[in-house]
């Protein structure tokens, strides 16, 4: 007996020690470690190119909070397994990237890891900056010791055990973490492989627009075909198969002929999009066209005529004056409603949102001065609400499923009124 409690016990350390060994060397597989190339961060052609990669990376938003010093880190961004805090990129020598080499920094982009080894947290996107160029890490870098250095402590993480242990963001980086560099498709043009390069690693894009799993893995590593941003509520629609230049003029101005940009991507266009060139947004446009676009989502039952009638009470009184009558909305000021293909997507997340906490594009240099939207989260109740969505998307011609109530209080627990 003692026999073979020995032999399991020695199987099982066995497959414990191998099991160890695969995700160490998963986790360091294409890592050998900082390299040496130096960076002359003090060259302003290389500053002003770091400066706009860091505009096509959205960087600051991220690593800025609301009314703090920018890129001093400190946001804390929401995931379903706690809240991660972003670090300090400034060169402070203490608290930020002040004694980083180029090669640490590169390693972090590329194989997300801190300068003392330490394996970051994938809310600091790196399953896409590992596609990011050499080149660009060193702009990258060489902009950001540019800055102004800002004495602040990076926020420690507030995570659940065991999201918050090295030994957890191991075995789930051996699982969904692959490094890798972006190749462009000799197939394609160049402004095509351009666009790739921006939306697949810079702009992150597969961040919000990817189905994720319960691990919070995106499916598919450069899929964009559309998900639901985990505690926001908000859903990032599929990105492939749409008209480039409607696109590229959303990104660039917030606002296009019948459409406009709210919720987090009003963020993106704000401080990243619209800083782009147009060369660059109309690359990203054509790329963004030719991947294929998603089957639709199968929608709900329609609503019933009491829903109706009650959704049409409401628009009359609430939403008619800037949107109409007949839904036709008025220019760019108030976005029509009647066949807008955002109001008849599935999931209606993106229009509860809107109603419940307000929305406003961003200002940009083509819309300076944005329309905006006023909550309504404290005056209707999930009822109204879903009864004046079901109303509008069932009016003027439009037909989509119904909006529940019980939606609408689900989604509802993301909005501050």
């Amino acid at each position: 007996m003692r026999r073979v409690l020995a032999a399991v016990l020695g199987l099982v350390l066995a497959l414990w020690f191998a099991l160890a060994a695969a995700v160490w060397w998963l986790n360091v597989r294409g890592d050998g470690g900082p390299d040496t190339q130096p960076v002359e961060v003090g060259d302003p052609a290389l500053i002003a190119r770091g400066a706009y990669l860091a505009r096509a990376g959205n960087c600051r938003d991220c690593h800025t909070p609301r009314g703090g010093a920018a890129y001093a880190g400190g946001r804390g961004i929401p995931t379903p397994f706690g809240t991660v805090y972003s670090s300090n990129l400034t060169p402070d020598p203490q608290t930020g990237i002040g004694q980083w080499s180029a090669a640490e920094f590169r390693r972090a982009l590329h194989h997300g890891r801190s300068r003392d080894g330490r394996l970051l947290y994938p809310a600091f996107p790196y399953d896409s900056y590992t596609q990011v160029s050499a080149a660009d890490a060193d702009a990258l870098y060489a902009y950001l010791r540019s800055l102004p250095p800002v004495a602040q402590p990076n926020r420690p993480h507030a995570l659940r055990f065991p999201y918050d242990t090295q030994w957890a963001l191991a075995l789930w980086r051996a699982l969904y973490f692959r490094p890798g560099r972006f190749e462009a498709q000799p197939a394609q043009s160049e402004a095509w492989n351009r666009g790739a390069y921006l939306v697949q690693s810079l702009g992150h894009c597969n961040a919000c627009h990817a189905e994720r799993n319960a691990l919070g893995a995106a499916r598919s590593p450069l899929a964009v075909a559309g998900g639901l941003i985990p505690l926001q509520n908000w859903y990032a629609p599929p990105l492939g198969g749409q008209p480039a230049q409607p696109v590229a003029t959303l990104l660039q101005h917030g606002v296009a002929d019948g459409a406009a940009l709210l919720g987090p991507m009003a963020e993106v266009v704000l401080h990243s999009t619209q800083h782009l060139t147009p060369p660059d947004l109309a690359a990203m446009a054509g790329y963004l066209q030719t991947l294929p676009a998603a089957a639709p989502r199968a929608a709900t039952d329609g609503p019933t005529p009491a829903q109706v009638e009650r959704g049409a009470k409401i628009y009359e009184t609430r939403c008619a004056a800037c949107h109409g009558d007949d839904g036709r909305g008025r220019s760019r000021a108030y976005v029509p409603l009647a066949g807008n293909r955002a109001v008849l997507r599935e999931p209606p997340a993106n229009l509860v949102q809107v109603v419940l906490g307000g929305a406003f594009p961003a200002s940009t240099a083509g819309n300076p001065r944005p329309f905006g939207m006023p909550p309504f989260a404290t005056e209707l109740d999930d009822d109204d609400i879903a009864a004046v969505l079901s109303y509008v998307r069932n009016a003027w011609g439009n037909r989509a499923g119904a909006v529940r109530a019980l939606d609408v209080q689900r989604w509802r627990s993301s909005v501050r009124p």
